[in-house]
This record gives structure tokens, sequence and C-alpha cells, in this order.
């Protein structure tokens, strides 16, 4: 796959002069605060910054060798999976059910994606209309399995194994909701990673606005964590926290973001987002307001590393880094967990360490797709 690189951090220092006093979000709002009278001569916070850099260097790494499981059933035949998706315009949705594509022609099984367009009723009738086509196994896509807890409770009676990818906030089994397992990468080490590569990447000087979507709890949480790590560094200075639903980012994100520049002008130099997505939303806006792709704001996403976030990335236009996901990895790993549900085996237990992609570390690709895991799932599988 992709060959050892070695890391790069640049060097940007700019004065952060705002104070943030926040509380929770309700959907689609902003928080904010105006100007404080503290100087960047308070905001120094060395110890923290040699920590942020040294989790961003291991973080680049591009390790050379799997990891994963390696043992486990062989392929149970003729199985047909389910992959209920929150809305297939989310970029890591989307590839999270390309990887369960590519899987379940490898295993031999059969995949059918049903889009719940982004709302609760389209995802309540999407999970209704898999449950109707009595599947081996269904598959939450990315979105909060109480918004269809009647479908769930249904699908645990007739004893059909649910899978998340990102439904709850803990990679593993779950008991409420009853989920045989849940792949995601670890929250916590995503929303910190993030928000290091900020500390670490600002020298500790930096007016950041994070963007989340309060309508996904995984999502709240992620962005209460990336503020939360945040605050470690008395030099970061939370300027805005943006509420804009996922399923609504094409609509809202340009006029927020004009907005921000409006308010903040050059003290706005940093942006984390819960997923990549927003920065394609906020591009025309950024350069429409003359700003340079390669300059402040640098932006990071928390999570997903779609293709066309890599693109901006390597382009240099308004995004600097993503903490992607290992979406086709993790599309096998789902099909892999439902084989051992299939064959009354535990799930595997694994869960996929955080990465960073920059223009430095992606040699020009378009996804994070770390190396042997296609090899190691047909060995186990015998395919």
């Amino acid at each position: 796959m992709q060959p050892h690189r070695k890391s790069a951090l640049s060097t940007f220092v700019a004065v952060a002069v705002v104070a943030a006093v926040l509380a929770g979000c309700e959907r689609g709002t902003s928080t904010g605060a105006g100007p404080s009278a503290t100087g960047p001569a308070e905001a120094s916070c060395p110890a923290v910054v040699a920590g942020a850099e040294a989790a961003v260097q291991r973080a680049m790494k591009n390790g050379p060798a799997w990891h994963g499981p390696t043992h486990g059933p062989q392929a149970v035949p003729g199985k047909r999976i389910v992959y209920v998706a929150q809305t297939m315009t989310n970029p890591g949705v989307a590839g999270a059910a390309e990887g369960v594509r590519d899987a379940a022609k490898a295993i031999g099984w059969d995949v059918r994606v049903i889009d719940g367009q982004g709302t609760p009723a389209g995802i309540q009738a999407a999970f209704s209309q898999a449950l109707a086509l009595r599947p081996s196994g269904i598959v939450i896509g990315g979105f909060d399995p109480k918004l269809t807890s009647q479908q769930v409770a249904k699908a645990n009676a007739l004893h059909i194994p649910l899978i998340g990818w990102h439904a709850v906030d803990s990679p593993g089994p779950s008991k409420d909701p009853e989920l045989f397992t849940n792949i995601t990468t670890r929250v916590q080490d995503v929303a910190k990673i993030s928000a290091d590569w900020v500390i670490a990447h600002s020298h500790g000087h930096a007016g950041t606005v994070v963007f989340t979507d309060a309508s996904i709890p995984f999502a709240r949480n992620k962005s209460e964590l990336i503020k939360k790590e945040l605050a470690t560094c008395s030099g970061v200075r939370l300027l805005a926290e943006e509420n804009i639903p996922i399923s609504d980012t094409s609509s809202r994100t340009p006029q927020q973001v004009s907005s921000l520049l409006s308010r903040f002008q050059d003290r706005w130099t940093y942006s984390i987002a819960i997923n990549d997505v927003y920065f394609a939303d906020a591009a025309p806006a950024l350069r429409a307001a003359r700003k340079k792709g390669a300059g402040a704001p640098f932006n990071i996403g928390a999570g997903d590393g779609d293709p066309s976030a890599f693109q901006r990335i390597n382009s240099g236009q308004f995004q600097a880094a993503t903490v992607p996901e290992p979406l086709s990895q993790q599309g096998w790993q789902i099909l892999d967990e439902f084989n051992r549900a299939f064959s009354g085996e535990p799930p595997s237990g694994y869960v996929a360490p955080v990465h960073i992609s920059t223009a430095a570390n992606s040699s020009g690709e378009t996804t994070w797709d770390p190396p042997g895991y296609r090899a190691a799932y047909r060995k186990i599988w015998g395919r």
C-alpha cells in the first residue's frame, strides 16, 4: 500500500484573543463570545504542545502491517445483509457501505443498501423496509438506534443480528440498544488527536471554530471531547461552535462561514469539524473571502476521511488534515463480525487506531486504506 513517510508539522503562530463561554447547542445554532483582554503572553502551554506534537507524529505514521484479527470462523455461505444508511450523502456512511459491498464479493454474500435520507422518518422507513426483507443481518449505518427503537426491538425478537457503524459512542458489543458489536474508532482518541493537531500545528496559539451536528449523539459527544482537549492549552481559544446538521451542510455552511469570517476576521485561524463534509461546503465561502486555500483558517476533519477530503488536502484547498476512518477496512470488519455472529462466536474486539492524513504523508492517495486486512480476512474466511 503506501510507503512509510516522514511526518511533518508546519509552523504557524497566530494571536488568539477571544474567550469562549459555551453551553449546549440547539439545532442549527452558533455560540461564541466577544474579545477578551488576555494576550498571547498568557497563552503559553509548552508541555501541552510538546505532548501534542509527539502524539501527532505517532498518528501520522503509516503502519507497515495488519494488526487486526487473523483467526476466526470460515465463511458461512448464503447470507443476505442489509445496510441501513443514515444518509448516503454522508461520505463516511457511504464509504463504509462501499467497504461492505466490496467484502460481500469476497465472502460470497448478498448486500443491499437502503438510504434513510438523513431524516428520522426516512431512517425509520428504511429500517422497516430492511426488516420486511428478512435478511440474515442488518447494519445500522451512522444513526442513533434510539431513532428506530421499535425496529431494533423487532429485529432482536426475530434474532436478526445488528451491527452498528458509528451507531453508539463506543466500539464493541452493546446491550442497550442490543447490538452484536459497533464498529468505530474510539471517539475519545479521534477527538483528542484532532485537537492535538491544532495545538501542535499552531504551537499553542489558535482561534478555533468547531463544527458539529448536535442531532447525532455520537457527533455531539465528539465535539464536546474536542472542546475539552482544546481547553488544555490556554493559548488555544474557542471562538464558536457551529451546530449544522450533516443533512443541511450544503445549504447552511456557506452562510455560516461567511458570518464567522465577518465576526472574527483574522482571529479565526483553525477549524475542527466532526465530519470532513463541512469543509467541502465551507470552501466556496472561504474562496469568496479571498482566503488562501493553504492558509488560515487551517481545517482538520475529525472523522471519516472521504476521497474529497483527501483531494482538498493534497491540493491545498481549504483543508489541511483529516483523522480518517479506515472506511473500507471497517466494511470488511462488519462482514467478519456478522460471520462470527452466524457461527456462534463472540465479536473480534478489534478497534482501528487513529491516524492523521496530511499532504505530507498521503502520497496523493484519496483514502486511508491500511495494508493487510483484505488478505487477512480472506484467509480467515477460507476465500
